[in-house]
């Protein structure tokens, strides 16, 4: 298995309108899950992934796994429960800049994950194992969840790869910095963003940020800079990498799990530091392109065109 994850994925339901909720009478219906993101914008690059998650007995968790599984993520790890219900989440859209997000994940059948989820899992042939700090912060039973597949991974060599990604929603400022720093210094290479800096560090600065997570003992950084790319540090190499200009943001959802998809192709392919972080700026810039989480991951044919263009023209013929 190139890489392996954890994580709970839920259905979004969008109205198709703007304006308060209350309003709304049509909604599209998806997907939606940061580690999912990554490992399906990894299967469409032609990468074996794996996905650890619960899900409800009931029509919404009968959706995720079908549309996880048939996007070409391995979901023998997924358990199906019968006493909790799936989580799911609404959209606001207000206006055309500005939405919000109501979840409805309190005591999710994800949220009820313990190690004993983890018990019989063999990760002794996995490259890498990608986690985000929204799992363990779902609950008491997930944490343990999360530092018992952290510490089976440590024990067989395994990359662990870690995106803070942090939900202030689920985390408290001072208990939930503190978990996320433990992580950080259990994981070989961290993904944070200068919001994530904030919240952990009280700092936005790029290479403070850097410096602060290899402190913990994170082996390199790759600080996300948005629109002006990314900041990438090891013992061995450091430099910026500029971002791929796109003629506009569509939905800035889910950029972030397609730049760790990007990253670890890279990795896998033993592209160097810069080069790496160059695919992930590439496959970031892509997600915000199109509506939805998971719709604009392109397929490695798609995401060598993108960065071999100059994009001035925007027809392909």
């Amino acid at each position: 298995m190139d890489v392996l994850s954890i994580g709970e994925t839920m259905v979004l339901f969008s109205p198709k309108t703007s304006g308060q909720l209350r309003y709304a009478n049509d909604f599209s219906a998806r997907i939606a899950g940061a580690e999912t993101n990554t490992l399906i914008g990894l299967a469409k690059l032609g990468y074996q992934t794996s996905w650890i998650s619960r899900v409800g007995n009931d029509e919404l968790g009968a959706k995720i796994v079908s549309a996880v599984r048939g996007e070409g993520v391995d979901t023998t790890h997924v358990k199906q429960d019968k006493e909790a219900s799936t989580g799911l989440f609404l959209k606001e859209k207000t206006n055309a800049q500005t939405s919000s997000i109501f979840y409805y994940r309190k005591d999710s059948a994800a949220s009820k994950m313990t190690p004993k989820d983890i018990e019989n899992i063999d990760v002794s042939d996995t490259k890498y194992l990608y986690l985000t700090g929204i799992t363990p912060a779902l609950s008491q039973s997930c944490e343990e969840a999360i530092f018992t597949l952290l510490h089976k991974a440590k024990q067989k060599k395994v990359t662990i790869v870690f995106d803070p990604n942090i939900r202030k929603k689920l985390l408290d400022k001072n208990s939930g910095a503190e978990q996320i720093r433990k992580i950080i210094g259990l994981s070989d290479i961290v993904l944070p963003g200068k919001s994530e800096g904030d919240f952990l560090f009280d700092t936005t600065e790029t290479i403070e940020i850097s410096q602060r997570c290899r402190d913990l003992g994170a082996g390199t950084v790759v600080v996300k800079l948005g629109e002006k790319g990314a900041y990438y540090e090891n013992k061995e190499t450091s430099g910026f990498v500029d971002a791929y200009s796109v003629p506009y943001v569509v939905d800035p959802v889910g950029a972030g799990d397609g730049f760790a998809a990007g990253l670890l192709s890279g990795l896998l392919d033993g592209l160097a530091w810069k080069d790496a972080v160059k695919r992930a700026c590439a496959m970031g810039a892509l997600v915000t392109q199109v509506d939805g989480d998971i719709e604009g991951l392109p397929s490695r044919e798609q995401l060598k065109i993108f960065m071999e263009s100059n994009m001035q023209d925007d027809v392909n013929r």
